[in-house]
């Protein structure tokens, strides 16, 4: 990513998470400004004829800050990644965004792999992150089980599918839980599922 791509990568904020998803959460451009000062080497970006159409917004945590799987807020130190650590042993994925135009067509798997890339690079423990299960809520309704982790756990035996946690464990990403009280996220009943990958 560069500065460049700054513009790019916002309009792309508001193309992949319209409303029900909070729109406060979306990044401003002083947000994507200050990663590219305390980590330009951990953000990428896809572009396609000269448009964004794919971002990925990175930090490294600490061992303690991994382990403690915390909330998006308290995990990142906030929008301005105040707890980026060029020390610290994982790293970890704040976001990602592919345009719904482009899905499918190996643009997320493309950025996942430049995160994995990034952390044998830099010797890294390992990447982890935490995502949203949108698919959950109608779940939860079909089945009788409002239970995030019974959720999850059909998703990893296969038993479910879900938009966004099934395409990573394809990528080789292993479950690890789930964080309850992630973020403000209705279709995910504000959980995430914990992921880890490791070199």
């Amino acid at each position: 990513m560069a500065l460049a791509d700054v513009s790019g990568v916002v309009a792309l904020q508001k193309a992949c998470f319209p409303p029900p998803f909070p729109q406060d959460y979306h990044w401003l451009e002083g947000h994507i400004r200050a990663h590219l000062t305390v980590f330009p080497e951990g953000q990428f970006v896809a572009e396609r004829a000269g448009l964004v159409i794919g971002s990925a917004s990175n930090l490294i945590v600490s061992e303690e800050g991994w382990e403690s799987h915390a909330d998006w807020m308290e995990t990142t130190g906030g929008t301005e990644f105040q707890n980026h650590d060029p020390q610290g042993s994982t790293l970890y994925g704040a976001d990602i965004s592919v345009h719904p135009e482009t899905r499918g067509q190996g643009v997320g798997r493309a950025l996942y792999q430049a995160r994995f890339n990034l952390v044998k690079a830099n010797g890294l423990r390992r990447f982890g992150t935490a995502c949203r299960i949108p698919d959950w809520r109608e779940w939860s309704v079909a089945n009788r089980d409002t239970l995030k982790q019974a959720y999850c756990l059909a998703v990893v035996r296969g038993d479910a599918r879900d938009r966004t946690l099934t395409p990573l464990l394809r990528m080789g990403m292993a479950y690890r839980g789930v964080i309850e009280d992630y973020m403000d996220d209705d279709e995910s009943g504000n959980a995430a599922a914990l992921l880890e990958w490791n070199p």
